[in-house]
C-alpha cells in the first residue's frame, strides 16, 4: 500500500476511534425518544365587529358558507433523521443541528427499537411515524436522511411500501445496498444477515421499482472500513433517480458527523426537486475531506 493510503487510513482511523468515544457518551442521551415538534397552526385572521341591525329589521338572509381551513404547511419541508444498526437518534446531533441553523425548521430524528430483528418492520414503522409528521405539520412529504442501516430501512419504505409518494428526497450515509461482508461473525443478527449480499431483503430492493418518485442521494467513503467492498454503498438501480457522492479521508462513523458531509447533505435536501421516472443523475460526485 502506498505511503499516502496508509496515512489517509490511520487519519481516517484516528478520527473514527475520536468519534465512536464522543458518541458513546452522548448514546445515553439518545436512547429515549425526543419530544415532537408542535403542530403548525394557521396564522389568525383580523376580525371585525359586524354592526348590529336595527331590531326592525328582519334578518331572512342565509348563513354564509365558513371560510376554507388555511393550510398549515409552512416553511421546509420536514427532515426525518433515521439511525443505523445498535444506534440511536444521537449519532445525528451535529447534522441536526447543522440542518436546524441552515433553514431547515422540522428536524425530527425516529428511534426503532433494539430488538428489532426484522429491516421490514422497522419500516413500517417509519411510514407510520411520515405519516404522522404530515399529519401534524401539513406538508404532503417530507425528506429523510438514513445512515448505514437506517438508509436501507428508508430505501425500503420508499421502494416497497408506497412511501416515494411521501419522500422527496433521501440521502443515505454510508448505506450497504449491495450488502456487506464485514463482520462474518455477526451473522447470528437477523438484521445483520438481510445486510448480507444476496439477502431477501436485497433481492426484493433490487427488483423492479418503475415509477419511483423520490430522488435518492448516497454518499460513500473510500475508507468506509464497515462496508466491504465499500462501492457498495454507492446505489445502481435503472429504476430510480440516483446521485452518489464519492467522499474521501473519512470512515463510517464521520459520515453523518464531518461538517464537509453535513454541508453536501443540506445541499442534496435543497435540490431535491421532483424526480423524473426512468433516469439517473451519474459522474463521480468525489468530495474530498482529507
Amino acid at each position: 500500500m502506498e505511503l499516502g493510503k496508509v496515512t489517509a487510513l490511520m487519519k481516517a482511523t484516528a478520527l473514527e476511534i475520536a468519534i465512536l468515544t464522543g458518541h458513546l457518551v452522548l448514546y445515553p442521551s439518545g436512547i429515549v425518544a425526543e419530544r415532537l415538534s408542535p403542530a403548525k397552526t394557521p396564522a389568525k385572521t383580523p376580525t371585525t365587529t359586524p354592526a348590529k341591525t336595527p331590531a326592525t329589521t328582519p334578518t331572512t338572509a342565509a348563513a354564509e358558507p365558513p371560510a376554507p381551513p388555511t393550510p398549515l404547511a409552512q416553511g421546509t419541508r420536514p427532515v426525518v433523521l433515521l439511525h443505523g444498526f445498535v444506534d440511536n437518534r444521537s449519532v445525528f446531533v451535529l447534522l441536526r443541528r447543522s440542518l436546524l441553523r441552515n433553514g431547515r425548521d422540522c428536524v425530527e430524528s425516529l428511534n426503532y427499537s433494539p430488538l428489532t430483528c426484522d429491516l421490514r418492520a422497522a419500516a413500517e414503522l417509519l411510514g407510520r411515524r411520515v405519516d404522522e409528521i404530515r399529519t401534524r405539520t401539513g406538508h404532503e412529504e417530507v425528506d429523510i436522511v438514513g445512515h448505514s442501516l437506517g438508509g436501507l430501512i428508508a430505501r425500503y419504505y420508499v421502494q416497497r411500501l408506497g412511501g416515494d409518494t411521501r419522500v422527496r428526497t433521501l440521502v443515505m450515509l454510508g448505506t450497504p445496498h449491495a450488502g456487506t461482508r464485514v463482520a462474518p461473525l455477526a451473522d447470528a443478527h437477523p438484521l445483520v444477515r438481510q445486510m448480507r449480499p444476496g439477502s431477501e431483503v436485497l433481492r426484493e430492493l433490487a427488483g423492479p421499482a418503475p415509477g419511483c418518485r423520490t430522488r435518492f442521494v448516497s454518499f460513500w467513503s473510500d475508507l468506509d472500513q464497515v462496508m466491504v467492498p465499500v462501492e457498495t454503498a454507492s446505489l445502481d438501480h435503472p429504476d430510480l433517480l440516483v446521485h452518489n457522492v464519492r467522499v474521501s479521508g473519512i470512515g463510517h462513523l464521520a459520515l453523518p458527523v464531518h461538517p464537509t458531509v453535513a454541508a453536501g447533505v443540506r445541499e442534496a435536501l435543497d435540490a431535491g426537486g421532483p424526480a423524473v421516472s426512468g433516469t439517473r443523475e451519474e459522474g463521480p460526485g468525489a468530495t474530498s475531506v482529507a
